[in-house]
């Protein structure tokens, strides 16, 4: 950082806006300890005269944010070390007087292993060196290894000391009026002990992951000593497009990949690829949903489809403004909700994501997994997410018996998807039989606002619709005028995913008696032998609270437009009372 404040508004414009944002509380003289989040394992654009370079974050740090300190060192469990060699012997000249002074050796044997052993160490070295007038910047990387989230009873008593360490720190006069800066790096902030983070004297900066125009940047840099081989099917602008939420070093290892390989880049490639980077960032925890529909493969509820393609049509012409921040799609099992959701998402051509179960068993992993996945979605806009199960994925504000982790993760969630600045970006599809079971907070004006109820098909039009629909999906041809008549008299009762079972059975027939096509007995054989699970009760119960969770009452079938629904209340009350009792039984 500059020392004369006559060069520090040209010195700031240079910086990421997280190193300016760092900068600039630095500068205010309220903070002397920061914690650095996010994207920490990435290259980071140093802009010099000269040209820019990208750095790792240990690199930038030492050589341009801190590249006038006089002392810059580097701490994690690993052990310590320096930003230059004259940083290395003036520590060690320290350590012999700490040596001589408290009867230790460590500057002959080396620091002891425990952290806490270590940062009291670094207390008496910073404290010498302030009263030198040294200029000093110390970075501690996995700092979540050192002070652990987690209630202080349960800790232990090494990482007890190393919190009290750090809160001095963020409380030290001595070190906000001198030149230091100390850094914590955790790639989850909530993975940290959040007696630090919440800490008013500590001061939290997110590394975002790169946007468009910052990965278009790199792209060209890189590309200007590594250009992609003949033949390559993507300029640096769809390069830099289609690698929304990857990190450079990642986008570097795409590009070396091709060249080293002398393989075109085609977008095939670039896609699965993308892929699988993804998947692994999230741990898992997120799946891509590859859909060859579009809302035209969709039979039936045609006003719940007509509501979609509304919302695509919205997002193609750039109005994603008027869209709602999320959708809940309910109704009884078999109605299709992750098809049309899916179909949505194919039907607008952005990417869609399956939200897996994110809950760990240990302490602190939960949240930090859905830390890591919401970051992942905000760099990935517009994305279109589903949860399905959403009422027993979410939870609730609940918190007994689980030290309060289904309340952070509530809350986490809920800020998310009710911060307006991604309405349009990133669009919510919870996904539930049972919408009655979700949390009102996540179903409310602001967060899921629009509730779409699927139903089964309840007209001879709509059965004929839907049989359609599925023969499309399951590349069938059309059913002869005798066989259609024969199939809708007899699937009054059947979903969707019924009929699309019915219909893969009868293709089974035919390819075990090794006919090239699917004949009208295989169709009626599939069909007389097909028992549909019967659970009369249970969606009864699901078709009620569909109705009463619909936004729109042209979403819903005409015998319930009207219906009391004071009524329809009290029905799915004594369905509620007879499924518990047939589950108790």
């Amino acid at each position: 950082m500059p020392s004369s404040l006559s060069s520090t508004d040209k010195y700031l414009d240079a910086l990421p806006g997280w190193a300016r944002e760092l900068s600039e509380k630095y500068y205010s003289r309220s903070y002397a300890l920061f914690v650095l989040y996010g994207n920490v394992r990435d290259l980071v654009p140093c802009r010099q005269p000269s040209g820019t370079d990208f750095l790792s974050l240990d690199q930038f740090l030492s050589g341009a944010l801190f590249g006038q300190r006089d002392i810059v060192l580097h701490y994690d469990r690993g052990g310590l070390s320096f930003g230059n060699a004259e940083s290395q012997a003036d520590f060690r000249r320290a350590l012999e007087g700490y040596d001589s002074f408290h009867g230790t050796g460590f500057s002959q044997g080396g620091l002891p292993r425990n952290p806490d052993a270590v940062l009291n160490i670094l207390d008496n070295y910073l404290r010498l060196r302030i009263a030198d007038g040294k200029k000093i910047a110390l970075v501690i990387d996995f700092a979540e290894t050192i002070a652990p989230a987690g209630d202080v009873s349960n800790m232990s008593a090494e990482d007890r000391n190393s919190l009290v360490i750090f809160k001095r720190w963020a409380r030290n006069p001595d070190f906000l009026n001198a030149d230091v800066t100390i850094c914590l790096i955790s790639e989850n902030q909530i993975e940290l002990n959040q007696g630090i983070v919440q800490n008013p004297g500590v001061a939290s900066i997110a590394i975002p992951l790169p946007d468009e125009a910052e990965r278009l940047d790199f792209v060209r840099w890189q590309l200007r000593t590594h250009p992609l081989p003949q033949n390559s099917e993507v300029s640096d602008e769809i390069l830099a497009k289609l690698a929304a939420g990857l990190k450079r070093v990642q986008l570097q290892s795409l590009i070396a990949h091709a060249v080293q390989n002398k393989q075109p880049l085609t977008m095939k490639f670039l896609n699965e690829r993308k892929k699988e980077l993804i998947e692994s960032e999230s741990g898992g925890l997120l799946e891509f949903i590859q859909s060859r529909f579009d809302l035209s493969y969709v039979a039936g509820n045609d006003m719940a489809k007509q509501k979609l393609k509304d919302a695509a049509a919205a997002i193609s012409s750039g109005n994603a403004d008027v869209l709602p921040m999320g959708y809940v799609i309910c109704g009884p099992v078999g109605t299709g909700k992750t098809f049309i959701t899916t179909c949505f998402a194919g039907e607008v051509g952005i990417p869609a994501v399956m939200l897996k179960n994110f809950r760990s068993m240990w302490q602190g992993v939960t949240e930090g997994n859905l830390e890591r996945v919401l970051n992942l979605l905000k760099a990935m806009s517009p994305i279109a997410v589903v949860i399905d199960e959403a009422d027993a994925q979410l939870g609730d504000r609940s918190s007994s018996g689980d030290s309060g982790v289904n309340n952070r993760v509530f809350a986490q969630i809920a800020q998310f998807m009710g911060n307006t600045e991604y309405r349009g970006k990133v669009i919510w599809f919870l996904l539930t039989c049972r919408p009655d079971l979700l949390p009102v907070d996540l179903k409310r004006q602001g967060r899921a606002e629009e509730h779409i109820a699927l139903f089964y098909p309840d007209t001879p039009d709509e059965r004929r619709a839907l049989l359609s629909a599925m023969q499309k999906k399951a590349h069938m041809a059309p059913f002869t005028p005798e066989m259609e008549k024969l199939f809708l008299d007899n699937s009054g009762s059947l979903s969707g995913a019924d009929i699309e079972a019915v219909l893969v059975r009868s293709r089974m027939r035919a390819a075990l008696a090794k006919r090239p096509a699917v004949t009208d007995a295989d169709i009626k054989g599939a069909l007389e032998d097909f028992i549909p699970p019967s659970y009369p009760t249970e969606i009864d119960l699901q078709n009620i609270v569909a109705v009463l969770e619909c936004t729109s009452k042209s979403l819903l079938p005409k015998k319930y437009r009207d219906a009391d629904r004071g009524e329809l209340t009290r029905r799915a009350n004594e369905l509620l009372v007879l499924t518990r009792q047939s589950g108790e039984g």
